[in-house]
């Protein structure tokens, strides 16, 4: 079952989109289209993807035509093929002309990202490991995206900074140490999720396990060391459940070899800061 978004909660994102392409006026609309005149739009796919971010398309429109209605034929998490009609809306044809590029602009984007972890997801396919994000999402569309990624079969690394602590190399560099690191983050532990540090070899993993990370973030790893790393973690643990995630050089080509090395995560940044859009068009024809 694909996730439910809110999409009253993102009211104030779609008003501020639409006047920052509206700027003045919709200059072009206003002159050539007559003000009575109804129109109908609908979207097609122009590739195989995945859909996310439908009910935010029609939501554009209803805010510039509270009589616009939407036909919503396919569902955020459904498959595309070539030619498909995922929704048809129904408004005054400036409505559906002035709104078009904004409600496009997110559909394309939101589906091409849950497009892509559908792939690394079933790339991993029969393994333990989950696809999970990270924080290199588009500034103001975060949650959104990280959405999107839970469409695509994903799941969500940290929301933000106040959810858990996240220690990484430069943070090591300035506490002077992964130990000394690790010692001082205990004192967030009781409103942090997780504590969890970033290691790039297995000397410094030794040194996070020994002062009490729940997490390891194995950065920038060979699967071959990944594979010795989750085994010395195992070894370790003694019942903690401390968990695994590898990071960096991650590709749909790769992703397998790192997932059967057995982690538990496996962290993509580019499911958000590099999925291409989805070829999605709008033709809109007279009612």
């Amino acid at each position: 079952m694909s996730p439910s978004l809110d999409v009253s909660a993102y009211h104030n994102l779609l008003r501020s989109s639409l006047a920052e392409d509206i700027g003045s006026g919709d200059i072009t609309t206003e002159t050539v289209v007559p003000a009575t005149q109804r129109a109908r739009g609908d979207v097609i796919a122009k590739a195989p993807l995945i859909l996310a971010g439908i009910e935010l398309f029609a939501e554009v429109f209803l805010l510039l035509d509270p009589t616009a209605e939407a036909e919503i034929r396919s569902h955020d998490g459904e498959e595309l093929v070539h030619g498909q009609i995922p929704v048809r809306v129904t408004a005054t044809a400036r409505a559906l002309l002035t709104g078009e590029r904004v409600a496009l602009n997110l559909l394309q984007r939101l589906s091409g990202v849950a497009t892509l972890t559908r792939h690394f997801v079933r790339s991993i396919a029969g393994t333990s490991a989950q696809i999970v994000d990270t924080r290199k999402t588009t500034p103001g569309l975060r949650m959104l995206e990280k959405y999107a990624v839970r469409v695509g079969g994903g799941h969500n690394h940290r929301k933000d900074l106040s959810e858990a602590v996240l220690i990484k190399e430069n943070h090591i560099r300035l506490a002077g140490g992964v130990g000394a690191a690790l010692q001082a983050a205990q004192a967030a532990k009781s409103r942090a999720k997780w504590i969890e540090i970033e290691v790039t070899n297995l000397e410094e993993l030794r040194d996070a396990l020994a002062h009490g990370a729940d997490m390891v973030l194995l950065d920038n790893m060979s699967p071959p060391l990944v594979r010795q790393a989750v085994e010395q973690v195992r070894s370790y643990d003694q019942g903690r459940k401390i968990r695994t995630e590898a990071s960096g050089g991650i590709t749909l080509g790769n992703v397998r070899e790192f997932a059967e090395a057995g982690v538990d995560w496996i962290s993509i940044g580019a499911l958000t800061h590099s999925a291409p859009a989805m070829d999605l068009s709008f033709e809109i024809e007279p009612e």
